[in-house]
């Protein structure tokens, strides 16, 4: 690794939940240094942009008709339609513009490892793009399914008197900054054809980070504007935790695939 390389040093502990938050700062600085990554960020964000505005009248409209099905309107149709649109809004906005900008996702990661050194991305062929197509899209099942299931668990909690709200708050957040970080490490995972257990066995390995890294990018999720450079910054930022995480016994089970 080249001394100016932007891969962060993860040294272990608490130190390495900082270094997780500051990612998406280093990906802003890496993406701001111009050339390739910047035109495709730039397009990303535009993307992003228009599918997260789509989204929010989507979900609002869909959780409001499941609210005044449940409750009839006044203070309490609040209480139980922001939740609602919670707990759909958030799975909807970490798997959809993903879906959407699929196709740049790739070359924004690989574009990211070669201003990190030691990596020339591959020449295009078409028996390893269906099968890392394959691979991405195993790692986006097996994501969308457990943040499902874990929304549903926690939703009765938002009803327990008096703390129920709080911990379910702090719990459904947690869980949501815990999948993030796995749905943008799986990216350049995918891509060396790793599959998605190596993913979680990484995070396992390396919690601070990856519950930091994943608090930041919900944090700009939620912020109006910002979260349009949600999906290029979480790119770069997964892939830079990924070259970080790239020495780990635990990460690497095995060689990484040629490229």
């Amino acid at each position: 690794m080249p001394s100016d390389s932007p891969v962060p040093t993860l040294s272990g502990g608490l130190s390495d939940f900082f270094v997780g938050l500051g990612l998406p700062f280093r990906s802003l600085g890496l993406i701001f240094k111009g050339g390739k990554l910047r035109t495709l960020s730039v397009v990303s964000f535009v993307v992003t942009g228009l599918t997260l505005v789509g989204l929010v009248g989507l979900m609002w409209d869909f959780a409001w008709r499941i609210t005044r099905a449940i409750v009839s309107e006044g203070a309490l149709s609040w209480l139980v339609g922001l939740p609602i649109f919670a707990a759909i809004f958030i799975p909807a906005a970490l798997t959809v513009p993903n879906l959407v900008l699929a196709p740049l996702q790739d070359p924004i990661s690989e574009a990211t490892e070669e201003r990190c050194g030691n990596f020339t991305a591959p020449r295009f062929s078409l028996p390893l793009f269906i099968k890392s197509i394959g691979t991405s899209l195993a790692h986006t099942a097996s994501r969308l399914a457990i943040i499902v299931l874990g929304f549903i668990v926690l939703f009765p909690l938002h009803f327990v008197p008096v703390l129920g709200s709080a911990v379910y708050f702090a719990a459904s957040t947690a869980w949501a900054a815990w999948w993030l970080t796995a749905e943008y490490l799986s990216g350049p995972m995918a891509r060396h054809l790793m599959p998605f257990k190596r993913v979680t066995a990484a995070m396992r390995a390396r919690p601070m980070v990856s519950l930091g890294f994943g608090l930041a990018l919900y944090v700009v999720l939620w912020v109006p504007v910002l979260n349009f450079f949600l999906v290029p910054v979480a790119v770069v930022g997964g892939t830079l935790l990924f070259r970080a995480l790239h020495t780990s016994p635990t990460f690497l089970e095995g060689p990484v695939s040629p490229g």
